[in-house]
């Protein structure tokens, strides 16, 4: 449907809508389209009345659609005058509806009625993410940090989670201002950062060099670098944490995963507990392992090759120095099949111990338990993340040192184009998140915005140090 240009007379509206096949949907469609065409809002407003005349009120979803517009244009009356009719007609409006209201009132000068209508929101429901960020947003344009950073901390409480965008724009908006207050919690969103492993694109990273660079007195000056293998910067000559876990923190780890994650009741829902105990017992029989390998996972890395061969290239490129390894795989591997040959499987099952699971078993419980079970050296091959086993571990410096110790032990096998080799991406000595010392802040960047978590670390790191 082509909009209209001008608005058009009841009689106008009514032969386009007897014209339109499914004349029961014409307004919804109608204003669809204006909102692509990005109509004049008279033009709008024009069906809006005939509709209200026609009927003698306005369909909900009719309104919200008219609403949208109204947002996408910036017309704050006509967005209180939208407000107003719902508030009368409606007891309460669902969160699309007030994702719109709140976007709309806190663009404009009115923004401080986004913020009651927040505290309405908060009755009825948890706000979203669109909510708080528009407030906050708003809050930070008018200079009310302290308010962007109340909205921001009840916003965390109620995990609601923070877009990197909305985090970006704290650093932009605080720039050249002198607060202890505000720099503690811009502190804070850094810590935040390494807290969940989150690296910040480019943009973001350059934002945060540039408050550091405009604090008032403050003489911090940042750097664009690489870090060293031995994880040492070349900028500050300062040595970076060490990814390996202290005996103690290992032994925690390995006794929490063991007992919350593993015989939690995460796992049994795929696995019989006969066959994990007989994996176990399979486990302590050939202890230790030097290398974990999830043997589906790999197998899938090359898409335009058998699954088999991907396994073996995987085995041999980390079978090198006689590491000992364990292979997980599924029963099904053992049937001469398309994928699964039975001569390539004999042959990396000479070189590696394999464990052939139930096709439905899932495997990250068993590749933590062997790989926690044979100590500290011991690393682990898969392109998954382990996401889930970190929301088992109730406390966060528990899931801290679950992070670490994955970053220290996760291998990745990178595939390089047009030949069957890997390459593995080593595990650092060094840790590769937010870091600080006080006087200095290193911080791992990516080139390009990541919405997913990544296992894969950047080299790419800011170094800022104060210079007293």
């Amino acid at each position: 449907v082509q909009p209209p240009e001008k608005p058009l007379q009841a009689e106008e509206w009514n032969k386009l809508r007897e014209d339109f096949q499914l004349p029961e949907i014409f307004e919804e469609v109608m204003l669809n389209s204006m909102i692509r065409c990005n109509s004049p809002i008279d033009v709008a407003k024009s069906l809006l009345t005939h509709v209200a005349k026609r009927n003698g009120d306005i369909a909900y979803n009719v309104l919200v659609k008219y609403l949208t517009l109204c947002v996408q244009q910036g017309q704050v009356s006509e967005i209180r005058d939208v407000y107003d009719i719902m508030k009368v007609r409606f007891k309460i409006l669902e969160s699309g509806a007030y994702n719109l209201l709140v976007k709309g009132l806190s663009n404009s000068d009115q923004w401080r009625m986004a913020l009651t209508l927040l505290e309405e929101v908060k009755k009825i429901m948890i706000p979203s993410r669109t909510c708080y960020e528009s407030c906050i947003k708003a809050a930070s344009r008018h200079q009310e940090m302290k308010l962007a950073f109340e909205l921001y901390n009840e916003m965390l409480a109620k995990d609601v989670v923070p877009t990197l965008h909305v985090l970006q724009s704290f650093f932009d908006f605080s720039r050249g201002m002198k607060s202890a207050e505000l720099q503690k919690e811009l502190f804070g969103i850094l810590l935040y950062l390494r807290e969940n492993q989150i690296y910040p694109h480019k943009t973001f990273m350059r934002s945060i060099k540039l408050w550091f660079e405009s604090i008032p007195g403050g003489n911090w000056r940042g750097h664009l670098t690489n870090i060293k293998d031995s994880g040492q910067c070349p900028v500050c000559k300062h040595q970076l944490e060490d990814s390996n876990l202290t005996e103690e923190e290992y032994s925690n780890l390995s006794e929490r995963i063991i007992r919350d994650v593993i015989h939690g009741t995460d796992t049994f829902r795929k696995t019989s507990p006969k066959e994990f105990e007989a994996f176990q017992a399979f486990v302590e029989n050939r202890l230790p392992f030097d290398i974990v390998i999830d043997g589906l996972n790999v197998s899938h890395i090359k898409s335009r090759r058998m699954q088999c061969e991907n396994l073996f290239d995987a085995v041999n490129c980390l079978a090198k120095e006689n590491a000992r390894l364990l292979v997980l795989g599924r029963k099904h591997m053992l049937m001469n099949s398309s994928n699964w040959k039975r001569e390539i499987m004999k042959e990396i099952q000479n070189k590696a111990d394999f464990f052939f699971a139930e096709n439905i078993s899932e495997d990250d419980a068993f590749l933590l338990y062997a790989t926690l079970r044979s100590g500290k050296h011991c690393r682990f091959v898969t392109r998954d993340f382990l996401r889930d086993h970190k929301a088992c571990l109730s406390d966060s410096l528990t899931r801290h040192l679950f992070r670490k110790w994955q970053r220290g032990h996760q291998i990745v096998l990178k595939k390089k184009c047009f030949s069957s080799v890997f390459s593995q991406q080593p595990a650092l000595h060094y840790d590769c998140v937010v870091q600080t010392t006080g006087d200095t802040w290193h911080i791992p960047y990516k080139d390009v915005y990541e919405e997913k978590y990544s296992y894969q670390v950047p080299r790419k790191w800011l170094c800022i140090q104060q210079k007293l």
